[in-house]
């Protein structure tokens, strides 16, 4: 029956995805599909043990994405602990309000577990948010960094539960864990040491399962706490995004396998996909309460909308609680399924409002602007360009080579745009005008001031979904100066320059001109300098 598992699991995946919806959901469908052939959980231990390693490598990878700075804004830790409470405020009365009107799971319900319910449904999805934010290109924007900072609280907040519900004491030597930071030197030793194939998966293996999970569970404390304290240690670390990367699918296959043990739990009957659907029309309770949070904090109405839509959803980390508090005995086993349902559910409704976003700004935006607090946000603002004739996008290594050369001739007369403000703060230490911006932001476009006398822009941008992005939002802007660009696949510069761009440089191939280039020069001076040790000689010898 092995076989017919992955055959069904695959089935539903594709169907789902046809239709613009995270596989996860045809996942869980497929749980289901395999409870109808009489397959039950107890029955696959192995797919038990996977989820298990799919939760700590989700962990995992969070904490090597983890920037402890990013948390310590206000509207990412304010605005996702008032949130958690808000919503608990609001779901545990309306949950205790249902169970009075009759509705049998609510009915015979404590107050403490109507919390732990609320606690569970409070949470948004990581791999929808990501997923969505993936697919159009904003995972830097201003909207985007915030949705997943909030992601991140949340799943601590998630961890801390998981932690708290093992219930054990635990052993005097976890004190001991305190010294990990000083193992870090030791660590990144062996971190560069890995190099970047299988070695480099072996390596983010053993400091998950082994140092961080089966260390901490040694001690007493949770699995996946420790997955996720190992993971932020890693992640200064240059190579920890290289690491995420080379964990992503094994992370995603044993995930697979969380969402599969979710449906064969049981089936849903009708009472429990009703429920679901009522839970569902919560979601755009949880979409106000973000907005409204957010505006306070001073961000712009359209990137509290924007945010607001990308975390309007159930999430699997509700799930992965209610998983817990299941096999605690503090819930019935039916609470799965019916999240399961309720999660899918919110998939299908937060899926076109994402895709609508722009437009439901546009529609509401004189009402949406109502709600916005002055001075805005610092990162929010107006960005401010002066009136440059040359305009590149991406100060990395080629932007900044490439502003040199202009500065050459043209100085004064340049402006870089760069997102990560430690370059911006780099380039102005070394004297280059850069304004901190995302040019693959929808965002960065509204605030943009005008720059009349602009004649060239150089998109420079390691991605090329970015600079396709911004070129057809200087088409919007009706720029009519030329375009160059830098790519790395030939294909990509086809759709370049059938989008308009006038000069696309590839980059292997530059490159490779350039090295000829170099050693040409160096073979001619070569030959110079002997050319000129010869005549010497013969000098000499005169």
């Amino acid at each position: 029956m092995e076989p017919a598992i992955l055959i069904i699991t695959l089935a539903c995946g594709m169907l789902v995805s046809r239709i613009g919806l995270p596989p996860l959901i045809g996942y869980l469908v497929a749980g289901f599909v395999l409870f109808l052939f009489g397959i039950k959980e107890e029955s696959l231990p192995l797919l038990e043990q996977l989820a298990n390693l799919g939760v700590t490598l989700l962990l995992f990878a969070i904490g090597l994405k983890l920037d402890i700075k990013s948390l310590l804004k206000a509207e990412v830790w304010a605005g996702s602990s008032l949130h958690l409470i808000g919503s608990i405020l609001f779901l545990v009365p309306l949950l205790k309000l249902l169970g009075l009107l009759g509705l049998e799971q609510l009915s015979g319900l404590e107050w403490d577990q109507l919390a732990l319910l609320a606690f569970a449904l409070s949470f948004s999805s990581t791999i929808f948010a990501v997923k969505v934010l993936e697919d159009k290109g904003d995972m830097q924007s201003l909207y985007g960094r915030v949705a997943i900072g909030i992601l991140i609280m949340q799943d601590i907040f998630a961890v801390l539960f998981l932690t708290i519900s093992k219930g054990d004491i635990p052993s005097i030597w976890a004190l001991s864990l305190l010294l990990l930071p000083f193992a870090k030197p030791l660590i990144y030793k062996a971190f560069d040491r890995v190099g970047h194939g299988e070695l480099l998966v072996l390596f983010g293996l053993v400091m998950a399962l082994v140092v961080g999970a089966g260390l901490f569970e040694l001690v007493g404390l949770k699995p996946d706490l420790g997955a996720l304290i190992v993971g932020i240690l890693l992640a200064g670390h240059p190579k920890s995004s290289e690491l995420a990367k080379s964990l992503f699918y094994f992370k995603e296959l044993f995930l697979v396998a969380f969402f599969l043990t979710v449906g064969l739990n049981g089936l849903p009957s009708f009472s429990d996909i009703g429920l679901a659907a009522l839970l569902v029309l919560v979601v755009p309770i949880k979409i106000v309460l973000f907005l409204y949070l957010l505006t306070y904090f001073k961000l712009r109405s359209r990137t509290s909308l924007m945010t607001s839509f990308n975390l309007g959803n159930y999430s699997e980390f509700g799930l992965i609680v209610a998983a817990v508090a299941i096999s605690k005995g503090w819930l019935p086993a039916q609470w799965m399924i019916i999240l399961a349902v309720a999660l899918s559910l919110s998939f299908l409704l937060a899926a076109p409002l994402n895709t609508a976003a722009n437009r439901l700004y546009q529609r509401f935006q004189p009402g949406l602007r109502k709600l916005e607090r002055h001075p805005l946000h610092p990162e929010d603002r107006q960005i401010p360009v002066g009136n440059p004739r040359f305009l590149i996008l991406g100060m990395g290594r080629i932007g900044s080579g490439a502003y040199d050369e202009l500065a050459n001739k043209f100085s004064g007369e340049i402006l870089g745009i760069e997102h990560k403000q430690e370059l911006v703060d780099f380039h102005r230490s070394e004297g280059r005008t850069v304004v901190k911006g995302d040019a693959s932001d929808t965002d960065f476009w509204e605030k943009l001031d005008h720059a009349p006398n602009l004649e060239l822009v150089l998109l420079a941008m390691p991605h090329h979904v970015g600079n396709l992005f911004a070129v057809e939002q200087l088409k919007r802007l009706n720029y009519q100066g030329k375009l160059s660009a830098i790519v790395q696949y030939s294909e990509d510069a086809v759709q370049l320059k059938e989008s308009g761009v006038h000069s696309v440089f590839n980059l292997y191939e530059a490159a490779g001109a350039g090295f000829v280039d170099h050693v040409i020069q160096e073979l001619e001076s070569g030959r110079q300098h002997e050319a000129d040790i010869n005549i010497d000689e013969q000098t000499n010898l005169s």
